[in-house]
């Protein structure tokens, strides 16, 4: 029997990462240039969009996956660096789409800038899925999925853009649901190659909350909450940046208010559960996404709030009882942000439609082949992609944690002393 220990990153863990940071400084040498805009009103009003979205990014997703007793440290550091990593490789890889697709970017003075806002936006579906593996693997694995998933969400924006005629901002709304099912396939292909059941009792113990850390990922949600409509409005001008602000905020409300209701009926003795609010009140939000520019009527995001609040509790509570066996998701990505964001993309579908004067049968035809083809194809990138990844992140060569260390801090931070917990 081998050692319930990882084997050491010393060598695995700077040879692929340090490696792969000095792969990227040479391609900015060599193909990115300093950006010569002006600081304009224009620029700082990009800037601000840009601090609002890292905060959710480094903060708000960071600390979303610091509630386990054991992984606080791990859940955070490995969020940032995945931002860090995913954020590099993203503006790169757009450089290359721009160069390859000729969508006339690369001589736009400005663009230079704007692939930072568009590479942080990007980089928050690998926040999303890695959610559902935090615990599970190294550092090492998680450079790995960056760039797979990194590569596989510009291959679905060039193709929404090029084959489907999607906006830049729906595109990036579909992103919450490739991330979901990404995440949960690949948690769910390596959880194949593990005896179960040898090792439940201990990841059991593990993924308890404790007051302490409860109260951290308390503080990503609250980050979440309030910087959600800037991720919703980032990509969108004039009025319809407006109308997308005030829609997500006001299916953000209802959304925490329906959670925090029905995570008491949901109870025996009515005591409000701490993981429907750290996830499901963002639901609205989420929901929200990829309809909020099309949404004329605060009532019609109210109740896409309700609606998804309702899927989000039903969601904590059925997979957890009915599908434990299939759905590993201590995190809740599949009820934060896969199904609110398929609620999402239907409604904008809806709108979409109603949204023309007078609609011939061929242009409803036409637009539902394309905005359900988008979805279904991002869905679908998300599944096949995560299953390859989790087959990839499974290979011995990059040292992957025992089952039994799973979702500890021990295998890979040291301590200047053991804490009791520890």
């Amino acid at each position: 029997m081998g050692s319930k220990y990882p084997r050491s990153l010393r060598c695995c863990l700077p040879l692929w990462a340090f490696g792969l940071q000095v792969t990227f400084i040479l391609l900015f040498y060599f193909l990115m240039g300093q950006d010569p805009v002006q600081a304009d009103h224009k620029f700082m009003a990009i800037y601000q969009v840009i601090q609002d979205l890292t905060l959710v990014a480094a903060l708000g997703f960071g600390f979303l996956s610091s509630s386990f007793r054991r992984h606080g440290w791990s859940s955070v550091a490995f969020s940032f660096f995945m931002l860090a990593l995913g954020v590099q490789g993203t503006i790169l890889l757009d450089y290359f789409l721009n160069w390859v697709l000729d969508w006339n970017m690369i001589n736009n003075p400005s663009s230079p800038f704007l692939s930072i806002q568009r590479a942080t936006i990007s980089t928050l579906p690998l926040l999303i899925s890695a959610g559902a593996v935090l615990g599970k693997v190294n550092l090492v694995q998680l450079a790995v999925m960056v760039l797979v998933e990194a590569m596989t969400f510009g291959a679905i924006r060039v193709a929404d853009k090029k084959v489907f005629r999607m906006e830049d901002h729906t595109i990036m709304m579909y992103g919450h649901v490739f991330g979901a099912y990404f995440g949960l396939t690949v948690a769910w292909r390596l959880s194949r190659f593990l005896p179960r059941r040898r090792h439940e009792n201990a990841q059991t113990e593990k993924v308890r909350m404790t007051t302490s850390s409860s109260l951290f990922a308390m503080l990503g949600t609250l980050f979440l909450w309030i910087f959600w409509p800037s991720i919703n409005s980032a990509l969108l001008e004039g009025t319809k940046k407006k109308n997308a602000v005030f829609n997500t905020y006001y299916a953000l409300a209802v959304s925490t208010v329906t959670a925090t209701s029905m995570s008491a009926l949901s109870h025996p003795k009515g005591k409000i559960n701490m993981v429907h609010i750290h996830n499901a009140v963002l639901s609205g939000g989420v929901a929200v996404g990829a309809p909020s520019c099309l949404i004329s009527s605060p009532w019609i995001a109210m109740v896409l709030g309700l609606t998804a609040g309702l899927i989000s509790i039903w969601g904590a509570k059925c997979p957890q009882v009915c599908l434990s066996n299939l759905l590993q998701n201590p995190s809740g990505i599949h009820y934060t942000f896969g199904l609110p964001g398929l609620l999402g993309a239907l409604t904008y579908y809806c709108l979409h439609i109603l949204a023309e004067s007078r609609p011939s049968d061929l242009w409803i035809v036409t637009q539902t082949i394309t905005d359900i083809g988008a979805l279904s194809f991002a869905m679908a990138m998300g599944m096949v992609t995560g299953l390859l990844t989790g087959c990839l992140l499974s290979v011995k060569v990059w040292r992957a944690p025992h089952a039994v260390k799973y979702f500890d801090d021990q295998a890979f931070w040291e301590f200047p002393h053991l804490a009791v917990e520890f």
